[in-house]
């Protein structure tokens, strides 16, 4: 009689048997299936390097105005690549280009030289943004074209060319220590990164994530299947404050000009136009600028690639006695009713200081004097308070430091100070420079955009708001991402009576019988606003100079800053002229053509019929 574990151990051993017999089976079927089923197609795949990755670019978001208008979106570009793997023979196939699309075999032989290591297996891009016409060559000629590919990815389009320039931006190549510094997560060499305005500003949401793609080619490298994909995530999409409507009806009178438009919601800091001209067409840029191109810009003497509006530095001229006439009411250096005589000049020293009314005003007050432009008024006042003082109240309204815009490159100007000339220049301060400081000349300089935050936070009774670019970040799907929440950055150091006050005269600029800028004024709606001449150079006394012959870049600035309704204001408007000589005549027009736009959008006045 057998024991009982020797029986058990037996069925064990079979067991493990059987086990061991199925695995062996069943690989034997799986070198079967590979070897005979797939064999061919593994064999072709091994012997050609068939598999290959490939990078999907996403689609950068797209940019609107506040009305949901688009702006600026994406394109398909269509770009011409070569593996040299698998362009054989090479110098056939460079014949075959030069011949179909005029690309000479040399050019394409310094592109090979260029390109990195490792080069041999990937694609090689050897000319961008191929036309229509070029696409449908290649694709005629595709099996005479080894190794020839045509991938197409997204490229930026800016739909309404010149418009808001300065604002929307550019892209740009990314350099070699960009791609160092790691603040650019998942961008690659030969990618596009925003270079100036919103498309700089706000990268971080424009920029989507790279997706890929598994494929299989044939010998030739055309593809012969997708094999696996990664999508790619698509940039957030940005709605501005911008208004075009606004901003269009601002560039069609700055045409022509040299000089800046800004104008804003003074209830929430909402740039509603941003205009800078002479300007520029963003889609030069695409693809990046030829170099002739980029030299006429930077040589073009109205400077195009600058932004005006925030990098545009000029002397306020009379819009800045709106700073001087707080100064003086708050410090108790006048009152409502104080009043100085004005016979046209004043003679301070050895010198002679002029009105710009030879005639003179006679006498004035305060709100007369800021509605007739009095210069005579605000020497005096000027005199009495100081460098120091007024410079302290026009730090105090938002000028001479940063508005802190969402926008590279902004410049603060120039409030200049006693001790800021002793360091800069090594002088004392004269008594006569103040008398120049209060009227907005001397060393003052301001920017449009200040101006603009100025005027309404006069408007809207003294809140210094931040000026507002972008309103909310969307997904591609309308989820909101972000919203930007309107941002105080502080008030007027003026208390509502004296606000009060200087409201009054400003008024009266358009409305009163006397104002400066009373040709501007409409039936419907009371504007207050504020004109300016800035000197670009100064007359010698007793010089005679025949203005109309001046040379046009000795010419005088045009400024203009005003607010609308005057009661409940919805806009403020910011206009500069360079070289424009009168505010009233030439930067006045502009700002009321805006503020009309703007109250007909609203309701507020009629629209006019075409």
């Amino acid at each position: 009689m057998k024991p009982p574990d020797r029986d058990w151990l037996k069925h064990r051993l079979m067991g493990a048997g059987v086990c061991i017999i199925l695995v062996f089976i069943l690989l034997f079927l799986r070198l079967i299936y590979l070897q005979v089923i797939k064999g061919e197609e593994f064999r072709r795949l091994s012997e050609t390097n068939c598999i290959r990755l490939k990078s999907i670019k996403p689609f950068r978001g797209m940019i609107f105005d506040r009305n949901k208008k688009l702006l600026v979106d994406n394109r398909p570009s269509f770009n011409l690549n070569i593996i040299l793997e698998d362009a054989k023979p090479l110098d056939r196939v460079k014949s075959q280009l030069d011949e179909l699309i005029n690309l000479p075999g040399e050019e394409l032989d310094q592109i090979i030289d260029k390109a990195p290591r490792g080069a041999f297996y990937k694609p090689l891009l050897i000319k961008k943004d191929i036309s229509r016409e070029e696409l449908a060559i290649i694709e005629a000629h595709k099996f005479d074209l080894p190794g020839i590919h045509i991938d197409i990815e997204p490229h930026r389009h800016y739909l309404y060319k010149k418009s808001a320039a300065h604002l929307l931006g550019y892209l740009g190549q990314i350099n070699v220590n960009e791609l160092k510094s790691g603040k650019y997560p998942g961008v690659n060499s030969g990618d596009a990164i925003g270079r100036y305005g919103t498309e700089k500003s706000f990268e971080t949401f424009l920029r989507g994530k790279r997706g890929g793609r598994q494929v299989e080619v044939d010998a030739s490298g055309r593809i012969i299947k997708v094999l696996k994909t990664v999508e790619p995530l698509s940039g957030n999409d940005l709605y501005l404050a911008l208004d075009l409507e606004l901003q269009q009806v601002a560039e069609a009178f700055l045409e022509g000009e040299r000089g800046a438009v800004v104008a804003m919601d003074p209830s929430n800091g909402d740039v509603l136009v941003m205009a800078s001209s002479p300007s520029f067409d963003l889609n030069d840029f695409i693809g990046g600028i030829s170099s002739k191109k980029w030299k006429t810009l930077i040589s073009d003497p109205g400077k195009p690639m600058t932004n005006k509006a925030i990098q545009g530095v000029y002397p306020p001229a009379s819009t800045y006695k709106i700073v001087t006439a707080l100064a003086a009411l708050e410090e108790k250096i006048i009152d409502p009713s104080t009043t100085f005589f004005c016979p046209g000049q004043m003679t301070y020293g050895n010198r002679v200081y002029r009105c710009w009314n030879k005639h003179g005003h006679g006498e004035v007050n305060v709100t007369q004097a800021l509605t007739e432009s009095c210069d005579v008024f605000f020497y005096i006042v000027g005199d009495k308070l100081g460098v120091d003082v007024l410079a302290q109240y026009a730090k105090g309204c938002g000028l001479g430091k940063s508005t802190r815009v969402n926008l590279d490159n902004e410049l603060r100007g120039l409030i200049p100070t006693a001790s800021w000339k002793k360091k800069r220049y090594n002088e004392s301060w004269q008594g006569g420079e103040t008398l120049s400081i209060a009227i907005g000349q001397g060393f003052n300089l301001v920017t449009p955009l200040q101006m603009c935050v100025l005027t309404a936070a006069v408007g809207n009774g003294g809140t210094l708001y931040r000026p507002r670019i972008l309103k909310s970040v969307e997904a591609p799907g309308g989820q909101v991402v972000k919203q930007i929440e309107t941002e105080i950055i502080g008030g007027l150091p003026a208390s509502k009576e004296t606000l009060a006050i200087v409201k009054k005269g400003l008024l009266g600029v358009v409305e009163g019988v006397r104002g400066t800028a009373r040709k501007i004024r409409m039936k419907e709606v009371q504007i207050a606003g504020k004109t300016g001449t800035a000197q670009v150079f100064s007359i010698k006394q007793g010089e005679k100079v025949d203005m109309e012959k001046l040379k046009y870049t000795l010419k005088d600035h045009a400024w203009f800053v005003a607010y609308a309704p005057a009661k409940d204001p919805v806009i403020a408007v910011s206009v500069i002229i360079e070289h424009g000589e009168h505010g009233s005549t030439a930067a006045a027009p502009v700002a009321r053509a805006v503020i009309e736009k703007c109250l007909e959008q609203k309701g507020i006045v009629e629209k006019k019929t075409e």
